[in-house]
């Protein structure tokens, strides 16, 4: 392959995005055309929400991949990490020897590379907490721009272009595309960084936590001394990786020995209040109407960096109080006879497990019923089989959806719902195993009464279950 290619021409004004359809490449699609380029695409699955969205932006989108949707050339393609070499595109690319970069490439030429980069990564939590610090910023004055992994509710958008010197970045650990297998968070100079956690994921791409952590390991590696690390001080998985940072660091928690500490918490619905403290300090009192102690850690965690680039503790705590979340995080759909369906995008066990402690004390009245469908390509597989069982152990009712796609997954990887099902039951919750998304709706529309929560976690659409439920209903 001819590298040189690899590179953006200074005169670049016709831009196509090759997958512009996935939730990083649409992002980087809107923030260009609003910037003044001229901007197309193309991708395989050309559906709503992101088709409607491009289609409001002006952006054409070509159904499928062909080297007809390179003519008339363009002067860059953005090849996403859903292509391989030898996508009928990417062959077309390389044979009409067109310029061509990656997505995190791109976001760092034409935006990061220009401001000062706030980069957020981990595990967990990086689209509420980028999301939380872009609103913080922007709700001090500071204009940020933006691009994260889920839709802001008090921006209505993932994306923003502003003029202010500051740019949030949700970082991820997936590789950049076909010809760069390196994670996208490695193509960023941030001025400061936050840390979420370090646990195994994304079982399609690494084989085991170690290959996990030797990429956060290499991000630790190329930070500048003089950025800020924000960091969990109580994960340790993290606290392995310290030695590598040869930056400023920052730890926060909720243990008394982090620079950044949250005590005091309070749960008095529809708020969460605490108190933080810098080294000991006493820095402010907050309240959020986000649930869960891992929100208030997220919130730690923008406190920390926001305060380093020089904002008020009063400024940061206007900030979160009036932050309404993402969606499809904890997002109530609606409320039917009296029964609560919540969307969440919970897949990871970790992340099932916080999800469900986090909405238990805001919803006494009536029983929670978790709904879950394992849809990525990690929980599809059987490496936390045997991790999800107490994730559930604070339901009432656990729901278990066969996993969709499952052909895909080689036969001796597959997960088990069944199994999984026998599992939960054998720590004395009740759950269900169940085929289909049809036969999941039949069965709450009969079960679910009034003070109940539906707690629907998916990553997927799962069949429209929420609207189709509240309909039912």
């Amino acid at each position: 392959m001819d590298m040189t290619l690899n590179r953006i021409p200074e005169n670049a004004r016709v831009i196509h995005l090759s997958a512009v359809c996935g939730t990083g490449m649409g992002a980087l699609a809107g923030m260009l055309k609003d910037s003044g380029y001229e901007v197309r695409g193309s991708d395989a699955n050309v559906y709503p929400p992101m088709s409607t969205f491009l289609e409001k932006k002006g952006i054409p989108v070509a159904q499928g991949f062909s080297a007809k949707n390179l003519d008339p050339a363009p002067d860059l393609v953005v090849i996403g990490n859903a292509l391989s070499k030898d996508n009928p595109e990417s062959v077309a690319v390389r044979d009409l020897k067109l310029p061509f970069v990656s997505f995190p490439q791109a976001l760092n030429a034409f935006f990061a590379s220009r401001k000062s980069p706030l980069l957020v990564t981990g595990t967990h939590g990086k689209t509420t907490t980028s999301a939380l610090l872009s609103w913080v910023l922007f709700s001090a004055g500071l204009e940020p721009t933006f691009m994260i992994g889920g839709i802001a509710t008090n921006f209505e958008s993932n994306h923003r272009v502003g003029e202010g010197p500051h740019m949030v970045i949700e970082g991820d650990e997936y590789d950049s595309a076909f010809f760069d297998k390196r994670p996208k968070f490695l193509h960023y100079r941030p001025s400061r960084a936050i840390l979420t956690s370090v646990e195994f994921d994304h079982a399609d791409i690494y084989k085991d936590l170690a290959a996990v952590t030797e990429a956060f390991g290499k991000f630790l590696d190329g930070l500048d001394p003089d950025c800020l690390l924000v960091y969990h001080a109580e994960d340790s998985n993290i606290a392995a990786l310290l030695p590598r940072a040869k930056c400023r660091l920052a730890p926060y928690g909720l243990s008394g020995d982090a620079l950044w500490r949250a005590s005091d918490i309070e749960i008095r619905p529809p708020w969460t209040t605490f108190s933080v403290t810098r080294a000991g300090e006493v820095f402010g009192k907050f309240r959020t109407p986000l649930v869960g102690e891992h929100n208030i850690l997220n919130a730690l965690a923008v406190a920390a960096v926001a305060a380093d680039a020089g904002l008020s503790a009063g400024a940061v705590a206007r900030g979160i109080e009036s932050f309404q979340g993402i969606y499809r995080r904890q997002q109530v759909r609606g409320v039917k006879n009296g029964v609560t369906v919540m969307d969440d995008f919970a897949h990871h066990p970790t992340a099932v497990r916080e999800t469900i402690r986090a909405v238990r004390p805001f919803y006494r009245e009536g029983r929670l019923i978790a709904v879950f469908e394992p849809r990525t390509n990690s929980s599809r597989r059987s490496v936390f089989q045997d991790v999800y069982p107490p994730s559930f152990d604070e339901a009432d009712l656990v729901v278990i959806r066969k996993p969709p796609l499952l052909e895909k997954i080689p036969e001796a990887e597959r997960f088990s719902s069944e199994k999984l099902v026998r599992d939960i039951a054998a720590r004395g919750r009740s759950a269900l195993f169940f085929e289909d998304t049809d036969s999941i709706i039949a069965y709450l529309v009969k079960e679910a009464r009034p003070g109940d929560l539906l707690l629907i976690m998916s990553n997927g659409g799962f069949d429209n279950i929420h609207s189709r439920l509240l309909e039912a209903l």
